[in-house]
């Protein structure tokens, strides 16, 4: 599996592809960012960073890519130029077809560090080490691209588990409405017919 993982931000986007399956050692092809100048209009930055995806998209064509999920925090606006940012990502991906994944901060910190609350140095410290690399990714924006990519390579086989699991519960549950609806319609037409 190929994966894109994408650090969203209107100023540093970090960007790394990683390949290989859960269980197996991970290569690394490639990382980078994609800066858009701070005094730049919004819609030129939003523009940017579409043309910085495509060529990523172009030059490694992965399976799948997997973003960072945004969530609340005290700076709003923050976080709106990393829900921008994110956006115009996944449009990227899913104008050619390629699904999309959300992970957030901790899942993703969960999963290459061990602990949901590491801090930016462990993070690229375990990036460094799982991909076996001379020094840590920088910036830091590198780093976390890389590391959502590992966790959605170790991630998703568990998540295709469960999300079957579901799916599969919820067709046992709809068969058995379904038997017991038409047992019950079956009683009340022989109370009619008696």
């Amino acid at each position: 599996m190929r994966v894109l993982g994408v650090d969203p931000g209107l100023t540093r986007c970090g960007v790394g592809v990683v390949e290989g399956v859960a269980g197996r050692p991970l290569s690394m092809r490639g990382v980078g960012v994609v800066r858009t100048p701070p005094d730049a209009e919004l819609g030129h930055r939003l523009v940017a960073i579409e043309q910085g995806i495509e060529q990523w998209l172009d030059e490694h064509s992965p399976e799948v890519l997997a973003v960072e999920r945004v969530f609340s925090q005290h700076n709003v606006r923050t976080v709106m130029g990393t829900a921008q940012a994110s956006a115009v990502a996944m449009l990227c991906a899913s104008r050619r077809g390629i699904p999309v994944a959300l992970h957030t901060p901790s899942e993703v910190k969960a999963a290459v560090t061990g602990s949901g609350r590491a801090d930016k140095a462990q993070v690229g410290a375990m990036v460094t080490r799982l991909l076996r690399l001379d020094a840590p990714p920088k910036p830091a924006d590198a780093a976390d691209a890389l590391a959502l990519a590992i966790c959605h390579i170790w991630r998703a086989p568990a998540q295709n588990r469960l999300q079957q699991a579901v799916a599969q519960n919820r067709l046992q549950q709809a068969v058995a409405a379904h038997a017991a609806k038409t047992a019950t319609a079956q009683t009340a037409q022989k109370g009619r017919t008696a």
